[in-house]
């Protein structure tokens, strides 16, 4: 029997449902939580994604709004979900990591492009959402940034993935005061960031 795409969506939360079962996550938080373990096929997700308390609420007002979301890589960019933006009023995805000015910059930092791009951005930041899956780097400079008194972005989804400083940096943003989405740990990485600023994109869609 042949199942149509969202039979099989359908049909994969369910199993997802059934081998988490009890889990910590409230109504408004699991779906977001739910996507990014059905896009990596990771139940043990369920164990170290973690939400400020305000996270889910100012996601969907800025979506609503059409708030530009600023990520780390192109990836990112392309899995974003864009009808659903659209249909939301059209906010942009941004992604600047190869602009001419940026690798400048890192060139004469002898930082990474992510990083570089992350500040090169600084005027963009405010009421926007950053997703950031790739580079450790990227969330590092952009926690440093806040603590030297950037306006922040409304919400930070921080889920990169590696061995050299990930955890650290998803530590880092916990301690601003902006509210945030993490991986804890070394687990993540773009198909999860992409999960989770699609589940907040329909959560937003539902209540619109």
């Amino acid at each position: 029997m042949t199942l149509r795409p969202e039979e099989i969506e359908a049909k994969s939360f369910e199993i997802i449902d059934n081998e988490v079962g009890t889990h910590p996550f409230p109504p408004d938080q699991w779906p977001i939580v739910r996507r990014a373990i059905h896009a990596t096929a990771d139940l043990d997700l369920v164990k170290v994604v973690r939400f400020h308390p305000e996270a889910v609420a100012r996601g969907i007002e800025a979506l609503r709004r059409g708030a530009r979301i600023l990520v780390d890589v192109e990836m990112i960019r392309a899995g974003i979900n864009k009808k659903g933006l659209e249909r939301l009023g059209g906010g942009a995805i941004e992604c600047y990591i190869s602009e001419p000015e940026v690798v400048e910059m890192a060139k004469k930092s002898g930082g990474t492009r992510a990083a570089a791009a992350m500040r090169w951005a600084k005027e963009r930041l405010p009421g926007s959402i950053v997703a950031i899956g790739n580079a450790p780097t990227a969330l590092l400079e952009l926690a440093q940034m806040i603590e030297e008194g950037a306006s922040p972005p409304a919400l930070v989804v921080g889920v990169p993935v590696g061995f050299v400083s990930a955890a650290e940096s998803k530590e880092k943003i916990t301690e601003t005061q902006v509210p945030y989405v993490i991986v804890s740990g070394r687990k993540g990485g773009s198909t999860v960031a992409v999960a989770m600023v699609n589940a907040l994109i329909k959560l937003a869609l539902e209540e619109k």
